[in-house]
């Protein structure tokens, strides 16, 4: 193993250390932007909550869709983070969705065309031209098996018409012969695309024969998807074999923005190459109390690791084991599903940047809903108007300084609990003076029901949203199998890191 340099990044504004352990070479840094920030339509905060819980949900249940194998895509603007990337000899950039939740990178191609779109905002960058250097990947490419769900190559090149004794002899390898177009689906639509390869442009790296997908027609989905899931198309996968020390770790750090889209003016800083010593202590919780000392505060920032689950059917998942949910003093143990994943691949949390919400089994759920409301609802009127149009629940009038419970995400580990900011699971706004109903201000848990446990049976148990991440630094530590979050004001370290 190499040996790993360690240098400390001080600064003043953040007011803790925060340890980076690279390779030889620096950790590459890149700008995530909001698709509220790139946005040209205003919506209101019931509408941009109505929108992200459906698309969540929508999302979810696409993980337990019986004839469907491929996951489902983020499809939500207002809800997802946008990474650009350069392919080919073109020098212009092309902005997709990031997403931990699958394992594809793809992009929409010129011509173009978007069923079903005419409601969908305008994507931040248009579609684009294959560059004069793209190539199309082969029939008997491992790549082409795993675009198609590890489908023979030897079927694949049947469908390419490749001559049954080149089958036999394995001479399918030609441009004659290319991966067959494949399908993917997601939440509410779905595309249609053809596997390419060509050179990937990052600041100071490129990467040579980068897989990606072509597609010409989409189904309600205008914008395309980076993957950074396990498998081997992934953007991690492919970084590390031209750069292992850039692909086998990585982290974000999402700017808290409660639906404002001025918070998100600037960028989550995605990390790609950063390390953190295996051997850093684990540490109870993490929080943003102010009034702590500086030995306390640079614990509270450290990392808080927990091992990652191996899944036997979605290998390309990042899942962890959620052993209870507090609300307050009350620790509210999480079902058998959540802290393990069976032999069929059913159970775990699935840590998800393209989903919003956190989603939880019907069960648990209601068990954490009900503790919360016996300690918020009994100080503030239920909100029972806003809950269908919000599609969050429970919701509450606030007429009154509201004392929200602290709720503590416990997963397997020694020590391993991640405290989250209220802001991440409390969402405070004003509704009603439209001129029939009186304004008022509003607050909703912002945790969603998945459903029943004996539906989701052979599926994801539950998934960490990005909304209930926003403000830690989350890293997926690929080689140590793990994931961490630390928490962290992320605008800041935007600057500190661009600056130093």
């Amino acid at each position: 193993m190499k040996t790993y340099l360690i240098f400390f990044l001080y600064t003043t504004i953040l007011n803790y250390c925060f340890y980076f352990s690279v390779s030889s070479s620096t950790p590459l840094l890149l700008p995530l932007s909001h698709s509220l920030s790139t946005s040209k339509h205003s919506s209101s905060p019931l509408h941009l909550l109505k929108s992200s819980s459906s698309r969540s949900s929508a999302r979810f249940r696409r993980h337990h869709h019986k004839h469907q194998q491929q996951l489902s895509l983020p499809i939500s603007s207002g809800s997802d983070y946008l990474i650009s990337l350069s392919v080919g000899s073109s020098s212009s950039a092309v902005s997709l969705y990031l997403d931990t939740g699958s394992d594809l990178v793809w992009f929409p191609c010129r011509p173009f065309t978007c069923i079903l779109c005419e409601s969908k905002p305008l994507p931040p960058s248009p579609p684009s031209s294959l560059s004069s250097s793209s190539t199309t990947v082969s029939c008997s490419s491992p790549s082409c098996s795993a675009a198609h769900s590890s489908l023979p190559s030897s079927d694949l090149c049947a469908i390419s018409n490749c001559p049954l004794d080149f089958i036999e002899t394995g001479d399918c390898n030609t441009s004659s012969y290319p991966c067959p177009p494949f399908y993917y689906a997601y939440g509410d639509g779905s595309l249609v695309a053809k596997l390419f390869s060509d050179s990937l442009s990052l600041p100071s790296v490129s990467v040579a024969n980068f897989t990606f997908g072509c597609a010409h027609t989409t189904l309600a989905e205008p914008i395309g998807v980076a993957g950074f899931g396990r498998g081997r198309l992934s953007l991690p996968a492919q970084l590390s074999v031209h750069s292992p020390h850039l692909g086998n770790s990585f982290s974000y750090c999402l700017v808290s923005h409660s639906f404002d889209s001025d918070r998100v003016r600037r960028p989550s800083p995605l990390i790609l190459g950063r390390f953190v010593d295996k051997k850093e202590k684990r540490v109870g919780t993490t929080d943003d109390d102010d009034d702590d000392s500086d030995e306390t505060k640079k614990k509270k920032n450290e990392f808080v690791f927990t091992e990652m689950l191996e899944n036997p059917k979605h290998p390309y998942l990042y899942s962890v084991s959620l052993q209870g949910i507090s609300i307050g003093k009350r620790n509210i143990p999480a079902p058998a599903m959540l802290r393990r994943i069976d032999k069929s691949g059913g159970g775990g949390v699935v840590v998800d940047s393209g989903t919003t919400f956190t989603m939880l089994p019907a069960k648990f759920y209601n068990s954490v809903v009900e503790e919360f409301d016996s300690r918020v609802g009994r100080v503030h009127e239920r909100a029972d108007r806003v809950e269908p149009s919000s599609g969050m629940s429970p919701c509450y009038y606030l007429n009154q300084t509201v004392k929200v419970p602290a709720l503590v995400l416990h997963f397997a580990g020694n020590g391993s609990s991640v405290t989250l900011p209220r802001r991440n699971y409390f969402y405070e706004f004003m509704d009603g003076g439209d001129g029939k109903e009186e304004k008022r201000k509003v607050g909703c848990l912002m945790l969603m029901n998945g459903g029943d446990e004996s539906e989701l049976r052979g599926g994801t148990g539950a998934i960490l949203g990005n909304y209930q991440q926003q403000g830690f630094e989350v890293v997926y530590d690929l080689l140590n199998r793990r994931v961490g979050f630390a928490k962290r004001k992320c605008a800041s370290l935007w600057d500190t890191l661009t600056q130093g």
